[in-house]
């Protein structure tokens, strides 16, 4: 519980903030959109870098802008945005990658909307040093055009006469055109018209049009690994079809070696499930945040352009479901080889039941054998006994005759025989009883 202090706002004393409520404030405010006051142009670079990285982003800020005479961010945020003079700066850090936004407000005609970049004005050699590796790099013209886009034609040669896509956006307030491709100096390229744009409306839409460029590529990182992944699947599939046919006429001895396979099967597709669920996960997300994008710039078809909408369901949707159509058949591969294993599991144990079934039928004989074959053994040593105790009474009755006593021995062991074999087969019972007492408890 957290206790009460005195904090004081306008002097009314208030019970103490939630640990966490100033930083889940922060994001709700996290990457503001720029203003823009078109003519501006930007480019843009996502690098994908992990958390180790997260120093050396936090270094090349500090030193950035201690170039250009700015105090640098804290080292506790995960947006900064700052005016270093020739050029702005907006800085973000996502989970997977982070985003620098160079910006520069010049006025420039449409013909030359790319040919200087504002990475140019870029120290060179501090871009070098950038931790990670580029996903995304882009270069954004937006012009002011209060009489509407220019034809079709008229722009192409900037995206070098390839196939344009663009839509009115903001329910028409601007133009949007690109060509989704990467260029020769490494770069994509987005124009927009601002016909009737607000400043953060234009903020809004060259920040959409840049995380929809790098959400795309994020999402198609997984296509090359589903796509090698296909073949493994497909080999793992072709050997559970043998097993399970090996199994429907398998003998009891050749289950344990079946059962051997398909363990290692299913640690082998396991273990591309658990390397892989991540990314396929991540997929999903980027394509989600793709298409919330994409609703975001409220399209309107401009005549004979594909829209922003129609290419990537043209283009991106294709491998999106490719990766989906791995991703499920992991998870089938994964329950088949799951029911598999359990069906022979189950023949397996049935078969070790009917072995022990055997086992303990003949236990049972065996044990009745030691037993009629124990009763043998006592019937014998009853008149062994018997022989050797009345033998003994006959040497009695010979020598008490010897000393004059008339007695007839013959008659003596006669009777002795039925008392002695009776008191012979009372003792081996008792000895019988006592062992198996104690072998009870």
């Amino acid at each position: 519980m957290v206790g009460r202090v005195s904090l004081s706002c306008d002097s009314v004393p208030l019970p103490s903030n939630h640990p966490q409520r100033f930083a889940l404030n922060y994001e709700l405010h996290a990457r503001p959109f720029a203003e823009l006051r078109p003519p501006t142009r930007a480019s843009y670079l996502a690098m994908l870098a992990d958390d180790m990285a997260r120093p050396a982003e936090q270094s090349c800020l500090a030193e950035l802008c201690t170039r250009y005479g700015q105090p640098p961010p804290s080292t506790a945020v995960n947006h900064f945005s700052v005016d270093l003079g020739p050029f702005q700066l907006k800085w973000e850090r996502h989970t997977e990658f982070t985003s620098y936004t160079f910006l520069v407000n010049a006025p420039f005609a449409v013909p030359s909307a790319f040919a200087s970049p504002v990475i140019g004005q870029v120290p060179q050699t501090w871009l070098a040093g950038l931790p990670g590796s580029i996903i995304a790099a882009a270069h954004v013209a937006v012009i002011p055009s209060a009489a509407g886009p220019p034809l079709t034609e008229e722009i192409a040669p900037l995206f070098d006469d390839n196939a344009v896509v663009g839509a009115r956006i903001g329910e028409g307030a601007g133009a949007a055109y690109t060509d989704f491709r990467i260029h020769a100096d490494g770069f994509s390229r987005f124009l927009i018209f601002d016909l009737r744009l607000t400043s953060r409306q234009a903020g809004r839409m060259l920040q959409r049009m840049l995380e929809i460029e790098t959400y795309v590529m994020q999402a198609l990182l997984t296509f090359p690994l589903a796509r090698g992944l296909l073949p493994e699947l497909a080999d793992t599939d072709r050997r559970l079809v043998e097993i399970t046919t090996r199994m429907a006429e398998a003998s009891p001895a050749d289950e344990p070696a079946l059962l051997d396979q398909l363990t290692r099967l299913a640690a082998g597709i396991e273990h591309s499930v658990s390397s892989t669920h991540y990314r396929f996960s991540a997929t999903r997300a980027y394509h989600a945040l793709v298409d919330r994008r994409i609703a975001e710039l409220r399209e309107m078809r401009i005549e004979g352009v594909q829209t922003f909408r129609e290419f990537t369901e043209r283009r991106l949707a294709p491998a999106m479901n490719t990766c989906e159509s791995v991703a499920r058949l992991q998870a089938t591969l994964s329950e088949r080889i799951d029911r598999a294993s359990h069906l022979l599991r189950t023949r397996v144990e049935i078969t070790r039941e009917q072995q022990n079934q055997a086992l303990l039928a003949s236990m049972d004989r065996r044990a009745k054998l030691q037993l009629r074959l124990q009763q043998t053994v006592e019937g014998l040593s009853v008149a062994a006994v018997t022989y050797y105790i009345v033998g003994m009474v006959g040497y009695l009755a010979k020598a008490v005759e010897t000393l004059g006593v008339t007695l007839n021995p013959g008659l003596v062991m006669a009777a002795a025989v039925p008392v002695v074999a009776l008191l012979a087969a009372l003792g081996v019972r008792h000895i019988r009883r006592t062992v198996s007492r104690e072998s009870v408890h």
